[in-house]
């Protein structure tokens, strides 16, 4: 029975049928009525009418948080003046543990999401209980349990620095790798309801969701790195500057555990490299080396809390075999960095008329003689799609700016948009290419994600790879202006079998020198990669 139906038993809703008209009741039968609608609310009664509620947790070693999701079900509750009986509703918590425990004593973060069992008591809701902290402190409760997680890491953290009153600014220290070591596990084949919250509609991982993830991580790592002895870490910002290559080695399954680990592999005097690898064990890679699914380089900056200059991080000291050659490849990596930013400033499009001309050579016949156009290719104009949102707190970081991995998971998700669309059959995720962070981007602003394809590879009829660019601009309107704040590119791929239906890859072709000249920069990068 609808709970919200208005009731026959009401004097204030009993309807003449014969006259349509509205029958008043005595005066004390109504202030009866009014008696037992105050003592009893029907609409809240109904919303918390069943007893049996989906509860997440997020667990680390030194918190537990609880976010209570409501069951759809709605029932017609037996209104009675005399007694009011309400679930138990658990409210988001915190558990105070001793003030000299290690917020990592364990570098294992539990991620468990679960089912309540029924609730007999019951006892008032406290509005207010649930945000004993400041809110600035909690972005993570808008996200997954995994954001939850570190996120509540990162702000004890934060709490931990403004308890301190003596500015440790200066005091650096050197750090080994593990000492920042951190890791999560997903318990996708027991954890119901955290699957859930990750599978695509065909019943695949959500990549979106695990660059959102990678990003949060790839942060608290940084802060657990710039975090000194005595616990305390040091007013700096740490923000996201890019992502290296990211290749998917091996497809990454929704019903088997995932881990998540990763730690700072290098250090220069500003920025830091992090290095997170996910693995997964199937019965198809049973061995350890086989699960290492997918690598990722995140590089992160360090700013002065006050000033926004840059800030000097703790060195690293890296001690096994292993480590010192990730300390290699992350040095040669930012080598290749300075020296890409270097050749970009001399502009080295100069000297290379003759491959701008070869890009633009279909192009031209496209616009000037569209009958002799080859079918086969198509336009980078022609593949585009855009898609705008205003930022809201919700999606925020610690620092009040909107959350990095919010951004990638947006534009991953453009991405794959489009290259469905394009390919005409759901893609496959393969690589991130790269990913700069260029400008903050703040909650209130208006963003706009413009994705295309900026170029296939068909080189391999039963692998062909679709290249997609995605640029973020800020946008403010009242001021007439439109910033880059950060590019993305991705590569996908097309399943075998959907390549076996007869399925046509097009080349894609620019019309313009600027696509030309995006077209050139990003072969050349994949080359020197």
């Amino acid at each position: 029975m609808n709970p919200f139906k208005r009731s026959l038993s009401n004097p204030f809703f009993r309807f003449n049928n014969s006259k349509s008209t509205l029958l008043r009741s005595s005066i004390k039968n109504r202030s009866q009525t009014k008696e037992t609608i105050s003592s009893q609310n029907p609409i809240f009664s109904s919303m918390f009418s069943d007893p049996t509620l989906p509860v997440f947790t997020a667990n680390s070693s030194s918190f537990s948080r609880v976010n209570t999701h409501f069951s759809y079900s709605l029932k017609q509750p037996k209104l009675t003046s005399k007694t009011q009986t309400l679930p138990k509703i658990r409210t988001f918590c915190v558990k105070k543990t001793s003030p000299n425990a290690e917020l990592f004593a364990s570098n294992d973060i539990p991620v468990v999401s679960t089912v309540s069992p029924p609730i007999q008591s019951s006892q008032p809701i406290d509005a207010g209980s649930s945000m004993r902290k400041p809110i600035s402190l909690w972005p993570g409760m808008y996200h997954s349990p995994v954001t939850n997680a570190l996120w509540e890491a990162r702000s004890s953290m934060f709490e931990k620095s403004s308890d301190d009153k003596q500015d440790s600014q200066s005091e650096l220290v050197a750090k080994t790798p593990s000492r920042s070591r951190t890791s999560i596990v997903y318990k996708f084949s027991s954890d119901y309801i955290l699957r859930e919250q990750y599978r695509n509609p065909w019943d695949e991982m959500r990549m979106g969701k695990l660059l959102e993830d990678l990003d949060a991580l790839a942060g608290t790592i940084s802060y657990k790195h710039c975090r000194n002895d005595d616990g305390a870490t040091r007013p700096i910002l740490l923000v996201t500057a890019s992502v290296d290559k990211m290749v998917l080695k091996k497809p990454i399954r929704v019903d088997f555990d995932l881990k998540m680990s990763g730690a700072v592999t290098w250090v220069g005097r500003s920025s830091m490299e992090i290095q997170l690898e996910v693995t997964q064990s199937t019965p198809d890679s049973p061995h350890p080396s086989d699960s290492v699914a997918l690598v990722a380089n995140f590089t992160f900056v360090a700013r002065d809390s006050k000033t926004g200059k840059s800030a000097p991080l703790n060195q690293i000291l890296p001690e096994t075999e292993h480590e010192k050659l990730l300390w290699k490849e992350a040095e040669e990596r930012n080598k290749m960095r300075k020296k890409k930013r270097a050749e970009q400033k001399k502009d080295i499009y100069n000297g290379d008329e003759d491959r701008l001309n070869a890009l633009l050579a279909e192009g031209r016949v496209f616009c000037d003689m569209p009958a002799l156009a080859d079918r086969d290719s198509i336009l980078i104009r022609d593949t585009c799609h855009e898609n705008s949102m205003m930022c809201q707190p919700q999606q925020r970081n610690i620092h009040g700016r909107i959350f990095g991995g919010f951004l990638m998971r947006k534009a991953s998700e453009l991405a794959f948009s489009n290259a469905y669309a394009f390919a005409g059959a759901a893609p496959c995720f393969l690589e991130v290419d790269h990913v700069d962070f260029f400008k903050p981007v703040d909650v209130g602003n208006f963003l706009r994600f413009k994705s295309c394809v900026l170029y296939t590879e068909l080189e391999n009829p039963a692998k062909p790879l679709i290249n997609v660019e995605v640029v973020a601009h800020v946008t403010r309107p009242e001021q007439r202006s439109s910033e880059v704040s950060n590019k993305f590119y991705f590569t996908f791929t097309i399943r075998p079998e959907a390549m076996k239906e007869g399925l046509r890859i097009r080349n894609v072709v620019p019309a313009t020198e600027e696509e030309a000249r995006r077209v050139l920069e990003r072969m050349e990068c994949e080359s020197s990669q």
